[in-house]
């Protein structure tokens, strides 16, 4: 029974409820990215059909994302790239300029992407598939994501929060064409803490058993999200480069390329260390860039993030959510009523 209570104290003590009260504005920041993110979600649900372009689809979805949150510079606005990712495409997939891929009523589609105010980062994502052939994959991840929520909290160990989430995800199978698969926890993707201007913020939320035994601690932000796959479970790096983002801590690094030297400066000043993709610089105007993003990415300044892929043939699917482990309670930041 001492462990129903250990945690009480949390919602009792007055010196935690002051502490909330200090976070407000804070909250209340995070809080107004998570209502962007739920109403464009909704949107783009009910427009998003086979036949869309890619391109349109995700254009659609960033333009409303800036009318919603009234863009500005770095105070608000887009925290990363729009992820929709097909298939055994895990994550980190959007079109580059002149993309023609289409949506397909077969397509296992992860739709991944992220708001911010003041740099307080919203980061949840969904799965879309029309073919019902694949509820169970999309259930088994939206179960997974919700067991690693339940377990999540102040002192709780990663380690447990993987396990848990292991045990959930591979409770499913999915039968694909006659087929039948058991559902796969992807090994090597995680969840991960959140800090301001900062969407992976050093610790990792595993989705499997194994992992470290850090704990979580107040005040932190985390993105839980999980992954299951009717493939191999384990993601490499391929397909053509759209993500990128300047290395957090990265100091001053001299360049002598002088294009190089513009593009960061064009880079500091429109996305700081938040993640962009090759669209966003075509959208602001730059031309000819790509010597000049591979000279960042070569001398450590800027980190390119390739599409990461299960085997082809098989299906990923994805659910996620910010939570924040506040001094009295858990709160799910990007809960909506869809999921």
């Amino acid at each position: 029974m001492l462990l129903l209570f250990s945690n009480l104290w949390r919602t009792t003590s007055e010196e935690k409820r002051e502490l909330e009260r200090l976070q407000k504005p804070m909250y209340n920041s995070v809080r107004r990215a998570a209502e962007v993110h739920r109403q464009v979600r909704k949107y783009m649900r009910s427009i998003i059909k086979p036949g869309m372009l890619m391109m349109e689809l995700c254009e659609t979805l960033e333009n409303m994302v800036r009318k919603l949150i009234k863009e500005n510079g770095l105070q608000a606005g887009i925290a990363f790239p729009t992820g929709c990712s097909l298939n055994w495409v895990a994550a980190h997939w959007t079109p580059n300029s002149g993309d023609k891929t289409v949506l397909q009523y077969d397509d296992v589609m992860k739709l991944d992407f992220g708001t911010h105010i003041d740099g307080h980062i919203v980061d949840c994502a969904f799965t879309v598939a029309f073919n019902p052939m694949f509820d169970p994959l999309l259930q088994a991840t939206k179960d997974a994501t919700n067991t690693g929520i339940k377990e999540a909290g102040i002192d709780a160990r990663l380690c447990d929060v993987g396990a848990a989430i292991q045990e959930v995800m591979e409770s499913y199978e999915v039968e694909i064409n006659g087929k039948v698969f058991q559902v796969k926890s992807v090994r090597n993707l995680n969840g991960h803490s959140i800090g301001p201007y900062q969407i992976h913020a050093g610790k990792s939320v595993p989705i499997v058993k194994g992992g470290e035994q850090t704990k979580m601690e107040e005040g932190e932000f985390y993105a839980i999200e999980t992954f299951g796959s009717t493939g191999k479970g384990f993601v490499r790096e391929d397909l053509e480069c759209s993500h990128y983002m300047k290395n957090f801590d990265v100091g001053h690094v001299p360049l002598r390329v002088a294009k190089a030297k513009q593009l960061l400066g064009t880079i500091n000043n429109n996305f700081g260390t938040l993640a962009f993709c090759r669209r966003y610089l075509d959208r602001i105007g730059e031309t000819k860039y790509l010597m000049a993003l591979k000279n960042l990415c070569d001398v450590g300044i800027v980190q390119p993030y390739p599409p990461l892929c299960d085997v082809r043939g098989s299906y990923v699917s994805q659910f996620e959510h910010t939570i924040l482990l506040r001094p009295t309670c858990k709160e799910v930041i990007s809960r909506g009523d869809d999921y």
